[in-house]
């Protein structure tokens, strides 16, 4: 068939195709063929520059000559309008500057090696090649018209799966954790699957209190003691901390056999990988196993310690695992991360309970790369995965958290100022809070104490179950003194926290304000004992080798330095109404100050001081305890609390513990204010070699020595070494495949090949051997800037486009290369710290 192609607006009569070999590597020879018929709504945003090679699909119609089915154009490369055009219709391979689909040709290319940084602008140009493709071939047949479909909807199948899973495993973990807890007290002889408020469900009493529950049984009880005295004590707390020191050590054995990577919380690790580290194994599915196992554990252990954080990671361990199911998204980094993404705000979903605040977690303080699709993919995972754990109920309760209040009274204009005031002491607390922790973390780290994971994590579980038992207030679950601290005082309330004063003529009417009785001042001092006992215990604990979060011990020091505030306004309202900033609102007699409200507002300002978080922290705490009318007090506390953290320390705890594991994480939060020009930072220096490769002189000898004789990730590929003059960028990994495959797969490829990288049909000499061609390996784009670009301007670039590295350029000639190595280690120069920290590629 005669045909024509419309290029730069006019017919190019004089076409010539030469065919490419097919994967057979056949050896027919180059022939001329008749010009083929291309359609012109058939080319797809073909728009030459000048000297921009730009390779993108077409297709031919039915009954074109083609003897193999694969042709390139060639132009002449002095051309203004150099362009390629390839078609692959046997192997649907696809090609944009060098970035080429060549899974088929040779296994790994595109991957990357553990603990580097991908590429993001290439593998998201790989995937709208691979869409434009799909697009394309759509109209082919009714089979292309489903796999469109397929490709289309694979991502809401994908995050549908990852919600519906994570509420599923969090309801188990939830469920599994509780009855492990109340395990250290006693046992339900009738059932002994069910924790103690379950056992009791079927019990007569009308409260539910453990002292009057004939169905719960304690450990006394069981050896044959009564529930009451000197015996029965000794015999529950050698239980309390027997059962403690068991779970402890099963988790710590488990993390440490089977799966390193669950320890901690994981939090500041998913920040590293979500902004493009590859960190092999640390979402697989051992990682989430022994997570998902260990938490249950560590929690029930009693240690200071929440639940929340590690959700996040084993709701991304589920969603690196499901995205293997879709190929879109399992062989491209960058497209997996928007999966990963949607994961970790369906484990603050499932944590708290709340799903919007998932979202906004993840966008604010997690995600790197989060397009508009992704937070609508996120937001309807998060939703699912609230909407499984809500049916699967494993508080027993209406809500889908454990510490749901409901507060009726509004609160009043002057109390902004204690809000406040608690957000200042949060924002200081979170600071010491992470200042000692680092501290301790540095010392475990260079120390000998960091030889013997398994042996501290007994010693903390042994002191933290040893000093906690005494207390009532530091035996019980955090989540119930949460719950305790956020509850108001009523009639059925029999702790000492609401030993008031008051009569209850009527259970509906206002409960009028009263002052405090022996048993309100006897609970703030084991209040005050037990935030110092629970702020030391919980600096030892984050980082043990152990899963471990720290939303719930953050919120538990919040909510007790918040509910002792409270009361302190409430008594002063008592006493003195008549002072003009509660006259008129609590001259009344009603309760006008709810000091559970202040112990809410506490909460947030603590855990706002220890992880910086402002508005995924005031969502999550309204849809955490249901308070939508109290957002301007949480506002104002978070607020505060940020500004005083900020000022006394730049980074929050998840920040502070990538840097002080030397992850290559660049904050898009952080400014770059220095003077300093590409020409500075990148390597080698002026007067030091760079080591390129040739695009055509350089024989596969030549490249294996520069291989073993260099530990760069990659190298610049240049006209020659006298010139200078960029053609490309080569990856170590992909050359190390490339030549591997071809001496495996290609017949007479010896060390003297020449290995050409470019699209030449020269002849070869006939007494040598083949060459070896690998333009296909070649990023023909790669992204340059200048030796006198600012640095402001790169660390911008670095940032922004997820650049794995740039080349440096004076005059069009190679100078050198930046990394993201480079650009963190100058970062740390430039701020006066150890450049040596940056530890990964």
């Amino acid at each position: 068939m005669w045909g024509r192609i419309i290029e730069n607006r006019h017919s190019r009569p004089d076409i010539k195709y030469t065919p490419i070999h097919s994967s057979k590597r056949d050896n027919t020879s180059s022939s001329e063929v008749p010009h083929s018929t291309f359609s012109d709504d058939e080319l797809i945003d073909i728009t030459p520059a000048n000297n921009i090679r730009l390779r993108t699909m077409v297709s031919m119609e039915e009954g074109a000559a083609s003897p193999n089915g694969n042709y390139v154009r060639e132009f002449d490369p002095e051309a203004t309008d150099v362009i390629e055009i390839q078609y692959l219709e046997n192997k649907g391979g696809i090609s944009f500057s060098g970035m080429t689909d060549t899974s088929d040709d040779i296994p790994g290319i595109g991957q990357y090696e553990d603990f580097h940084t991908i590429d993001w602008q290439r593998d998201i140009a790989r995937d709208r090649m691979r869409h434009r493709y799909i697009i394309k071939k759509r109209q082919n047949s009714i089979c292309d018209l489903i796999k469109g479909a397929h490709d289309a909807w694979s991502g809401w199948l994908c995050v549908l799966l990852v919600g519906l899973i994570t509420g599923c495993v969090a309801g188990v973990i939830d469920i599994g954790s509780s009855w492990m807890t109340d395990l250290k007290f006693g046992i339900c002889p009738q059932a002994f699957w069910l924790n103690r408020e379950q056992c009791c469900w079927s019990s007569s009493e009308t409260t539910f209190d453990s002292k009057n529950c004939s169905q719960w049984r304690t450990w006394s009880e069981i050896l044959g003691s009564s529930r009451e005295g000197a015996f029965a004590y000794i015999i529950s707390y050698f239980f309390y901390v027997s059962w403690a020191l068991l779970f402890a050590a099963l988790a710590a054995s488990l993390v440490r056999m089977f799966a390193p990577y669950a320890c901690g919380s994981g939090i500041p690790e998913i920040k590293t990988i979500l902004s493009g580290f590859i960190i092999r194994g640390y979402l697989g599915k051992w990682t989430l196993i022994i997570k998902s196992v260990g938490i249950m554990l560590s929690v029930s252990a009693g240690l200071t310690l929440g639940k929340e954080g590690p959700m996040v990671h084993i709701a991304s361990c589920i969603g690196n695992i499901l995205s293997y199911l879709f190929p879109k998204y399992g062989r491209n980094e960058a497209k997996k991360r928007e999966i990963l993404s949607a994961a970790a705000a369906a484990g603050v979903s499932v944590a708290f309970g709340a799903p919007i605040g998932g979202v906004l977690f993840s966008l604010e303080e997690v995600s790197y790369y989060f397009p508009l699709k992704t937070l609508w993919r996120s937001f309807f995972c998060a939703l699912i995965a609230a909407f499984i754990l809500r049916s699967i109920n494993p508080f027993g309760n209406e809500h889908s958290v454990l510490f749901f209040v409901e507060y009726n009274k509004p609160w009043i204009f002057f109390e902004l100022i204690p809000f406040i005031l608690l957000g200042i002491m949060g924002g200081f607390v979170g600071t010491l809070f992470i200042k000692a922790n680092l501290y301790w973390c540095r010392y475990r780290k260079f120390s000998k104490l960091g030889q013997y994971p398994v042996a501290e994590v007994l010693i903390v579980t042994l002191v933290t179950a040893v000093i906690a038992y005494p207390n009532p207030y530091t035996r019980m679950n955090m989540s119930e003194l949460i719950y305790l601290l956020f509850s108001q005082c009523g009639i059925s309330n029999s702790d000492p926290l609401c030993d008031y004063n008051r009569n209850f003529t009527d259970v509906n009417s206002a409960i009028e304000i009263a002052a405090a009785g022996p048993g309100v001042y006897q609970a703030v001092w084991l209040l005050i004992l037990t935030f110092v006992m629970k702020f030391g215990l919980f600096i030892f604990t984050f980082g043990i080798k152990v899963p471990c979060g720290l939303f719930i011990p953050s919120l538990c020091l919040g909510a007790i330095m918040g509910r002792i505030v409270g009361i302190g306004m409430e008594q002063l309202a008592y006493h003195y109404p008549k002072i003009w900033i509660f006259s008129g609102e609590c001259s009344t007699g009603a309760n006008c100050i709810t000091p559970g409200l202040y112990a809410m507002v506490g909460a947030a300002a603590l855990l706002g001081g220890v992880t910086r978080m402002t508005v995924s922290l005031v969502v999550i705490m309204f849809e955490l305890t249901g308070g939508v009318r109290y957002i301007v007090p949480l506002m104002c506390a978070a607020m505060a609390s940020k500004w005083v953290g900020d000022a006394l320390g730049r980074a929050g705890i998840y920040d502070a513990h990538i840097a002080l594991n030397g992850y290559p994480f660049l904050d898009s939060k952080d400014e770059f204010q220095h003077t300093t020009l590409a020409a500075d930072v990148m390597q080698p220096k002026r007067n030091e070699t760079l080591s390129v490769i040739t695009q055509d002189t350089m024989t596969v000898e030549d490249i294996e020595t520069l291989l073993k004789e260099t530990e760069h990730n990659g190298y610049p590929v240049v006209v020659s070494k006298e010139s200078q003059y960029l053609v490309g960028f080569v990856l170590r990994r992909d050359l190390n495949l490339a030549i591997a495959n071809a001496k495996r797969m290609i017949e007479g490829i010896t060390s003297n090949s020449l290995v050409l990288f470019t699209s030449s049909n020269a002849v070869v000499q006939n007494l040598g051997p083949p060459p070896l061609k690998l333009k296909k390996i070649l990023d023909m784009a790669p992204i340059t800037v200048t030796d006198q670009t600012p640095m402001e301007t790169v660390v911008d670039m670095f940032r922004k486009l997820g650049l794995r590295q740039t080349l440096v350029t004076h005059n069009g000639r190679l100078l050198g290369v930046i990394t993201k190595k480079d650009v963190l280690r100058h970062i740390k120069q430039m701020d006066n710290e150890d450049p040596s920290t940056v530890l990964f590629n």
